[in-house]
């Protein structure tokens, strides 16, 4: 079995054990666990054009495990990569807040199915792939530096160590007020901290013994000082728990849900919202994750050591066919567009190379259905220490990016910036591939400008005025 393993998935090949495989997928699960709570809690939280929710929040929860482990395995076996799928961060705010609330919820997730299948169809014909090849190598190294910043951002943000003000000239701020308060910031604190420590002094798993280690933690503190979390129905409680209660569950198992499945109409809202409006949210989607998954798979690939000598990561076809199946896979199953995971990358930083890793993911969220309980157990503050450290092994390759040559340096520049200060890794993207374009032009080198690139830089500056085009066209 260890042998055939070995064969299929290339692990000796690719300078990995199946040791490191298994403890990267189970990193890569804890460090994104967290979309199983945060999803249902984001589309819940919104009524659809009638005044209806989505749904029961358990059923939400299951369902949301349901698809990512399904196409998270699906992608370990077609693809080959270590990479996982789920519910799309920004994307579920988006159909929730800015679709539904034209349509109704069928109508909307039928609207993301539409989006997944236009995707696919991009791959099968090639220009997914062709725009991923046309796109210059330092820049691809910036997208990688730019996620790398990004997702670093994401767990000081999500353990609250850093937090949004809300108000005044200063959008976000060390802990509250400039302090850091509360016991589950220092408990991210100490689990960083060990992190760091097992990290240097190359102690095998260290990133899944300390994540669990600052559970443990995390558990010790919520039965002594009994913290509760950060946003309850008594209201808001800044030194609470960013998402997950630490406290030992009542039950181990529990009977899923998956009642959203099938709860989407595929062509309702082209006669609910008009055809303009549709394109329009289409093209929005569509854009947004068309390129977050080329941002993903590049960083997750140059992490991996996994890249050829053009930036391109190996079966990229097969990678963004099952990232395509996942979009529509998603709305399918009423949770919104699924999509790839730049937390995959802290299962790589322990060791992942190979599909297996992915594979171990997805049965990790197939169980989360039933002992959804003791995924709960595990806090946000002690899963996101791992997203800083993956953010400082990526920064590690700005060094291969020719500051001095000002055509690929400016474009770098704003494509690093601007993914961490958007919270956007397609405004980023786009921002660097217009810049590019435009430099090219103003030096007169059009000749150097990929006929693909003009494509897509002339589709990101309408990405970006989409509200004006919106506003004059309906």
């Amino acid at each position: 079995m260890t042998t055939t393993l070995d064969k299929y998935f290339k692990i000796t090949e690719r300078g990995s054990t199946l040791a490191r495989e298994v403890r990267g997928g189970v990193v890569t699960f804890f460090t994104m666990a967290y979309i199983i709570v945060l999803n249902p809690i984001i589309l819940s939280g919104a009524t659809d054009a009638e005044g209806n929710s989505l749904g029961d929040f358990a059923s939400i929860a299951a369902t949301t495990a349901l698809v990512a482990g399904v196409l998270t395995i699906l992608m370990g076996v077609v693809a080959n990569y270590p990479l996982a799928i789920a519910a799309g961060l920004g994307l579920n705010a988006f159909v929730a807040y800015s679709i539904a609330s034209q349509m109704t919820w069928a109508d909307a997730m039928g609207l993301v199915v539409i989006e997944g299948l236009v995707i696919l169809v991009l791959v099968l014909t090639g220009f997914r792939e062709a725009v991923f090849r046309a796109v210059p190598v330092q820049l691809k190294v910036a997208i990688s530096v730019g996620i790398g910043l990004f997702i670093a951002l994401i767990g000081l943000v999500d353990s609250g160590f850093v937090r949004r003000t809300g108000t005044g000239p200063v959008p976000v701020e060390l802990g509250a007020g400039g302090t850091l308060i509360g016991w589950p910031v220092l408990v991210f604190v100490l689990g960083l901290g060990l992190m760091v420590v097992l990290y240097v002094r190359q102690v095998k798993g260290a990133i899944l013994i300390a994540i669990l280690a600052t559970t443990v933690l995390a558990i010790i503190v919520e039965q002594i000082a009994t913290i509760g979390p950060a946003v309850s129905a008594d209201g808001v409680n800044p030194r609470g728990w960013s998402l997950n209660v630490p406290a030992l569950p009542d039950a181990i198992v529990a009977v899923p849900d998956f009642g959203q499945l099938g709860n989407f109409n595929l062509l309702g809202s082209w006669e609910s919202a008009g055809i303009v409006t549709v394109l329009l949210l289409v093209f929005t989607l569509l854009l947004a994750d068309f390129f977050d998954t080329m941002g993903t798979m590049t960083a997750i690939g140059a992490e991996a050591g996994l890249l050829d000598e053009d930036g391109t990561p190996p079966n990229t076809k097969r990678i963004l066919v099952v990232d395509s199946l996942a979009a529509a896979a998603g709305g399918a199953a009423a949770v919104s567009s699924n999509t790839s995971y730049i937390e995959s990358a802290s299962g790589v930083a322990e060791g992942a190379r190979t599909g297996l890793s992915s594979i171990v993911t997805g049965v990790l969220f197939l169980l989360a259905t039933i002992v959804s309980p003791v995924v709960a157990i595990v806090p946000n503050e002690a899963a996101v220490p791992a997203l800083v450290l993956v953010g400082f092994l990526m920064m590690q390759q700005v060094k291969n990016i020719d500051w001095d040559d000002l055509e690929i340096a400016i474009p770098a520049f704003l494509t690093i910036a601007l993914m961490p200060f958007t919270y956007s890794i397609s405004a980023g993207i786009g921002a660097g591939f217009i810049a590019f374009t435009l430099i090219k032009v103003a030096r007169g080198k059009l000749a150097d400008i990929h006929p693909l690139m003009w494509v897509v830089s002339i589709l990101f500056v309408a990405y970006f005025a989409i509200e004006p085009l919106r506003a004059l066209l309906t």
